[in-house]
């Protein structure tokens, strides 16, 4: 994919918050950040995209398949946001202001077509539909080996795709650094209280019901969705 130039990627952004006009935003992802997709709009390009505060569900969850056109689901890490952070926050800061880490789920929903423009999916939230999150694990933030976690998704009992965290996904703080800072200068603060998703581990389009379950390596308990 050709690199898209920051003015258009600046203005596909600045289309995104016009569209997410004044419904209440629950948190943000940071796009980009892993596997193939990582510079696929341009070196060190990382967009956000918004998430609606009524569409964050807890493990457990159960949707309607039919709810959706065309669905897919990934495997996540939720971070909660204790202190508001705006401006150039360094990752030092960031670790600060943390209150908690989830496995998590992030629901996507393919609303745009197979010959929409890279600018058009910025505009259409990354193909943002909502959350599913696990249970709160609070961490060692400056010791603990992200790299070290292997993500697995199944469908009921059956192993869908496993995948190493390292060399896989950029580094989560820093994510979350660059999110804060593309936030202000659009004239926003990633908020307290604010959920925030890092990056897909796994990646898979949901043609079946059934349970869904994410299972990340200790401490993090596992999350699961059923679509029905």
């Amino acid at each position: 994919m050709p690199e898209i130039p920051a003015a258009e990627r600046e203005e596909a952004l600045r289309r995104q918050l016009e569209n997410l006009g004044d419904r209440a935003v629950g948190g943000w992802k940071v796009g980009l950040t892993s596997g193939a997709a990582r510079d696929s709009m341009g070196k060190g390009f990382r967009p956000f995209g918004y998430i609606l505060r009524e569409r964050i569900f807890e493990t457990g969850t159960v949707l309607r398949l039919h709810d959706f056109e065309r669905v897919g689901i990934e495997n996540e890490l939720c971070f909660r946001i204790r202190n508001t952070l705006q401006g150039e926050a360094s990752r030092a800061e960031v670790i600060a202001a943390l209150d908690g880490v989830h496995a998590a789920f992030e629901i996507n929903e393919q609303r745009l077509g197979a010959d929409a423009s890279p600018t058009e999916r910025i505009a259409d939230n990354l193909n943002q539909w909502g959350i599913v999150v696990g249970h709160r694990e609070s961490l060692d933030w400056q010791r603990f080996d992200f790299d070290q976690l292997a993500v697995s998704l199944l469908h009921n009992a059956d192993t869908l795709q496993t995948v190493a965290a390292q060399g896989h996904i950029d580094d989560h703080f820093d994510s979350i650094a660059t999110l804060v800072r593309q936030l202000d200068r659009f004239g926003r603060a990633l908020e307290a209280g604010a959920h925030v998703i890092t990056g897909s581990f796994t990646r898979h389009s949901i043609t079946r019901a059934g349970v869904y379950r994410g299972k990340f390596s200790d401490p993090f308990r596992p999350v699961h969705v059923e679509f029905q």
